[in-house]
């Protein structure tokens, strides 16, 4: 979805306003105004990215701004506030990451805008990612000037999102920390330069289980005290990151809600579209037009839930996520080959229960690599030559799954500890004349993961093929004993073509190459033996969302 670029070369502020929290620092934030004289609704808007770099060509890792186009809705009749959050940009404190401190400010801010001349009372989150999360936030704490948030692209718990995915320390901590956000407050294209001397990425370290230090950080903890209309929406390319936490918060918070899920074809794709006039025009601005002015608009009327599918290249509605027209089928791993793709075992995947059957597979491999991608004979990128694939027949006819996936796992390893990384696959069919020593083509559907030591789940807090992990102390395996594994595989939208085949990749450990920033760590001590076991005994198995009335 390409909805065009905004330029924003000439924003400039009507003000930089110093607002006093409840403990006496000074936060300051770069206040927006209409032309013309009046009470204005006004759009909310909190990171660590400086308000200093909204009129710069370009920033670190993303190129656009994720406060949405804020020219757009002055045009439109709004004020729009964007503050630096404490210990970042212009305002006084220490930076500790969404800290209560922080979380507490938005309440003040709020506050302090409906209390101006220009405003008419009533504020709007709005913004992507680390402003997405913010708005968690704003109403959890729900001020009374606050009437309503949308939160775009914006996870609900780090632990589980980023930091420790599954409970495997994730790289993503560590890059947005130290090129991002510090790279942005040291270097700002105006304004002062602002040292973060906080070791955030050690804090990540020390903090290896789910304790208070990302409890207290984790909006997931606290949906159901949000009062206000909330907008999710949610990008299905953003998997590694913030996907989860919009479907999340969407199914535990208790106020009017509804839910948009887009397929930005990329992870970039994903920022643009947010800073595009035209996105904001066809589905935002109906959203604050009719909770922000009280205007007559389409939001009211839309469906509770609406996602694109991918392959169908559509979007469906439903009146809940997940839709209420799918059924769970299992598709259990076997033994190959399957003649379909060179990787370490060729394995099968098949509506039929298997009898007798393992597949191992030893680690590291000693090949020269990145990760577990290797290269072919020509020097091109082999993502799947040193995973385990259990790939299916060709469709008969095309196959549409919406919703959670889980696979349950039979497996046994030579270590006290290990991880499995798991990706689904739609296996394209071999094009005609294509170089026979290459790969086949395939497109990655979603992904998941899990820390042998992490398995142990919230039953409470988990939802049908959506285990909820505690993260809690590791608990060891015993090397040699066979373990059953609920991996929570995260939830999409599909449909996978006849001819295509359904394939599911496990391995231990990912690649830069495939997986840009979030890349897992892998330690010099993970060597070892990982068995993964198909027999009658431990009938292994991937649960897929079919969806049945898609045409």
């Amino acid at each position: 979805m390409d909805w065009g670029m905004t330029d924003v070369s000439h924003l400039k502020p009507s003000f930089i306003a110093t607002i006093t929290a409840r403990d006496g620092i000074k936060l300051a934030a770069a206040v927006y105004l209409p032309e013309d004289e009046g009470r204005y609704p006004t759009l909310f808007a909190a990171s660590p990215y400086r308000f200093d770099n909204n009129a710069a060509p370009a920033m670190p890792i993303f190129l656009w701004r994720e406060t949405g186009p804020i020219d757009y809705y002055l045009k439109h009749g709004y004020a729009f506030v964007h503050l630096d959050v404490r210990g970042t940009g212009r305002s006084e404190g220490d930076y500790r990451y969404m800290c209560e401190a922080e979380q507490r400010d938005l309440y003040d801010v709020i506050e302090w805008i409906t209390r101006q001349d220009w405003s008419n009372g009533k504020v709007g989150g709005i913004g992507q990612s680390y402003y997405a999360r913010m708005q968690w936030f704003m109403g959890i704490q729900n001020p009374p000037g606050l009437a309503c948030i949308a939160p775009y692209d914006g996870n609900v718990d780090t632990y589980r999102s980023s930091a420790y995915t599954g409970g495997i320390p994730g790289a993503f901590p560590s890059t947005w920390y130290n090129s991002t956000t510090r790279c942005i407050n040291q270097y700002p294209a105006s304004g002062p330069s602002r040292l973060l001397e906080w070791d955030y990425v050690g804090a990540v370290k020390a903090h290896s289980t789910y304790d208070d230090f990302w409890k207290s950080r984790a909006a997931a903890e606290n949906l159901d005290k949000i009062e206000v209309p909330v907008f999710s929406i949610g990008v299905w390319s953003k998997v590694d990151l913030h996907l989860n936490g919009n479907i999340v918060g969407f199914q535990r918070t208790k106020s009017p809600k509804k839910l948009l899920v887009f397929g930005s074809s990329s992870l970039f794709a994903a920022v643009a579209d947010f800073s595009s006039e035209a996105f904001h025009e066809t589905y935002l601005r109906p959203f604050y037009d009719h909770y922000l002015k009280g205007l007559e608009t389409s939001y009211p009327s839309e469906p509770p839930v609406r996602y694109f599918v991918a392959g169908a290249e559509t979007f469906r509605t439903a009146e809940t996520w997940p839709p209420k027209e799918i059924s769970y089928k299992p598709f259990y791993l076997r033994a190959g080959p399957t003649g379909s793709v060179s990787s370490l075992n060729d394995g099968a995947l098949s509506e039929e229960k298997p009898g007798e059957g393992e597949t191992s597979y030893d680690y590291p491999n000693p090949q020269w690599r990145a990760g577990v991608v290797g290269f072919d004979r020509n020097g091109r990128p082999d993502p799947v030559g040193h995973v385990l694939t259990f790939t299916s027949d060709e469709l008969a006819q095309d196959v549409e799954i919406a919703g959670p996936i889980q696979l349950n796992l039979y497996a046994s390893s030579s270590n006290t500890d290990t991880d499995f990384i798991v990706k689904i696959s739609e296996q394209y069919p071999r094009d005609k004349g294509a170089d026979p020593s290459a790969q086949p083509r395939n497109r990655v559907v979603t992904k998941g993961w899990l820390r042998a030591s992490h398995r142990m789940i919230d039953r409470e807090r988990s939802l049908p093929y959506a285990p909820w992990y505690l993260h809690l102390a590791p608990e060891p395996i015993e090397p040699g004993k066979v373990y059953h594994y609920e991996i929570a595989v995260m939830p999409t939208a599909y449909r996978l073509k006849k001819g295509s085949r359904i394939r599911v990749e496990i391995a231990n450990g990912d690649s830069q190459l495939t997986e840009f920033v979030f890349q897992h760590e892998y330690t010099p001590n993970k060597v070892g033996r990982d068995t993964i076991h198909h027999d009658a005994q431990h009938p292994s198995h991937v649960m897929l969302p079919i969806v049945t009335c898609a045409d």
